[in-house]
């Protein structure tokens, strides 16, 4: 059957389940079933939610409700009942469900049939590789720092170190909106003709997202503007606006960027073990099924680290098998040069590396910050241990003795 399979997490006492989740599957399609006529049955089969299975787990209790265990409900919700976008899904499987005690939305699962009504992102990583002519190793991203309440000429400066530093893309503060002193346009131009200069000195050309903002109304005509001014990426802030706004602006033939998901705003769904979205679910699959070419996430090592489990299954969403084009994982904050290591063993070579602080914060400057995990990336792939390459090279060096 077309349709989508939900899987929510629930807690109960044993062998309650079932009714609930009867009552579920019931009260988000067609309301009843036992009390409605032979008839009328058989002309709202093909509406009816379908419990799929129930699992129980005996051995989790609930930390204050020890009388109540853990369980998981599949329930699947037949395409004939919503329309093919995201926020007709979202309301049917858990709209007025969400506001129903502690339940979480742990996955969606779409039939082949729905999934081919969302092509995913447009460019994907092998595109963003290509664009870049970088394959077989993570790419390094950066982003601008302290630059509220600074001027465009400060911003094209950060800019500009952090390109001679080799990273490989950059990209806006998701705080940073259209201003008097960096007016969304200038920022564009400007970033195009630094990034052009940087290139002709090094031979390595960096992207440049630009954090596209203002209401949400605005947002198609923005996005053709930067299109026509050469922007190369624009970053989203696009659980505040909605995954649909996402989808829309990438499916647009007239503006063709790459987009990159900020994540800002999604921990008030994600955050409670107990209720809203499951975090794989809302910035992995969800964010890659929108169209993100790129999905920043707190990674597990820093101050707002994600559980290790959780930020491993983002990077799955994002990339494994299917027929939407893969998303770069960007597993960010509290990333420094000598977490590139396990960044890599955690995340393969199919994902970013980003650093604020860990580029800026380098005695270097931004120039050394970036070269640092450049060396740090080249020596990982080589095999040889980070001391060892510290050896050889000043900026890795300077970066392990003031991380760690």
């Amino acid at each position: 059957m077309s349709g989508v399979t939900s899987v929510y997490q629930l807690y109960g006492n044993p062998g309650s389940f079932e009714k609930k989740a009867e009552g579920i599957a019931l009260g988000l399609t067609i309301g009843s079933w036992t009390d409605l006529p032979l008839l009328e049955q058989q002309q709202l089969k093909q509406h009816k939610g379908n419990v799929v299975s129930i699992t129980e787990f005996e051995n989790i209790q609930h930390p204050s409700k020890p009388e109540q265990i853990r369980a998981e409900i599949k329930i699947e919700y037949p395409s004939v009942n919503f329309s093919a976008d995201l926020p007709a899904i979202l309301t049917t499987v858990f709209g007025k469900l969400s506001l129903d005690g502690e339940v979480k939305l742990l996955d969606l699962e779409f039939s082949p049939e729905l999934l081919a009504k969302f092509p995913g992102p447009r460019f994907g990583i092998e595109h963003i590789r290509n664009l870049l002519n970088l394959h077989n190793r993570p790419l390094i991203m950066s982003i601008f720092k302290g630059v509220i309440g600074r001027d465009i000429d400060y911003l094209a400066e950060q800019l500009r170190h952090q390109a001679l530093g080799g990273v490989d893309l950059v990209k806006d503060d998701e705080i940073l909106f259209d201003n008097p002193l960096t007016p969304f346009e200038k920022r564009i131009t400007t970033a195009k003709e630094v990034l052009r200069q940087a290139y002709e000195e090094t031979g390595h050309r960096t992207l440049y997202a630009v954090n596209l903002s203002g209401r949400t109304s605005q947002l198609r005509e923005k996005a053709k503007i930067a299109k026509e001014l050469g922007a190369d990426a624009l970053l989203l802030n696009v659980h505040a606006y909605g995954l649909d706004v996402l989808q829309e602006l990438v499916e647009d033939d007239d503006i063709q960027l790459p987009f990159m998901a900020h994540p800002a705003y999604s921990g008030a769904f994600t955050s409670s073990p107990f209720y809203g979205v499951s975090t794989s679910l809302l910035l992995g699959k969800l964010t890659r099924y929108a169209g993100a070419d790129f999905s920043l996430f707190p990674s597990p090592y820093g101050s707002v680290a994600l559980e290790k489990k959780v930020a491993l299954s983002l990077g799955e969403e994002l990339t494994k098998a299917s027929s939407v084009k893969r998303t770069f994982p960007v597993p960010s904050a509290g990333i420094h040069p000598s977490l590139v290591p396990l960044l890599m063993q955690d995340y393969g070579v199919d994902s970013i590396i980003n650093a604020g602080g860990g580029v800026h914060g380098h005695p270097a400057g931004a120039i050394g910050g970036g070269l640092a995990f450049r060396q740090a990336v080249e020596a990982e792939l080589a095999g040889i241990p980070l001391a060892e390459a510290a050896k050889q090279h000043s900026e890795l060096r300077t970066a392990i003795e003031l991380w760690g």
